[in-house]
């Protein structure tokens, strides 16, 4: 069952997310999508990947290309794809400055051959667009395309979550809440 998990920051995505991935049987896959760009960065992924060892997953580490996640990975397995919002800002803004104007589209179709080919995943993502602000274009851009995708993500999974303050608010589907 695939599920698009959405919310702000730090408001139980990832550990709702966990919960749902960790109930299901055979293999578990924690693809993990932080490219790190400093010392606390890699703190953090550390600190994560123990806390995930734990709930018995397999780390992936794929910032781009994601459905290279898939290679080394049993497709009937469970995986849990943390986060679309830092996928596609590792494809959209590349290393060497590089904007790629067509990220968004790339990351959509990728999601959901993903998703075709491992039916078994939850996806998680932050929500951006709460504030009033405007901002440059290449934010802009990058919003507009996680929109999109979220979009096509929500169309396309069984299950749409937003989870606000903690509380799971169901759009589409349901959850087993006894994970």
């Amino acid at each position: 069952m695939s599920i698009f998990i959405s919310g702000g920051c730090k408001n139980g995505k990832s550990t709702l997310a966990e919960r749902i991935a960790s109930a299901s049987a055979g293999p578990r896959y924690y693809v993990a999508t932080m490219i790190p760009h400093d010392g606390e960065d890699e703190a953090r992924i550390r600190r994560h990947r123990l806390a995930r060892r734990e709930l018995g997953f397999t780390t992936i580490e794929c910032g781009r290309s994601i459905l290279d996640a898939l290679q080394s990975a049993d497709t009937a397995g469970a995986f849990l794809i943390d986060s679309v919002t830092a996928l596609l800002a590792n494809e959209m803004f590349t290393e060497g400055g590089a904007f790629v104007p067509n990220a968004a589209d790339m990351v959509a179709r990728d999601l959901l051959a993903f998703i075709a080919k491992a039916p078994d995943t939850v996806l998680v993502s932050d929500d951006i667009f709460q504030d009033a602000g405007l901002y440059d274009e290449w934010t802009e851009r990058y919003r507009a395309g996680l929109g999109m995708i979220g979009c096509s993500l929500a169309k396309a999974c069984d299950r749409v979550i937003e989870v606000v303050a903690g509380q799971a608010i169901i759009y589409k589907g349901d959850v087993p809440w006894n994970c």
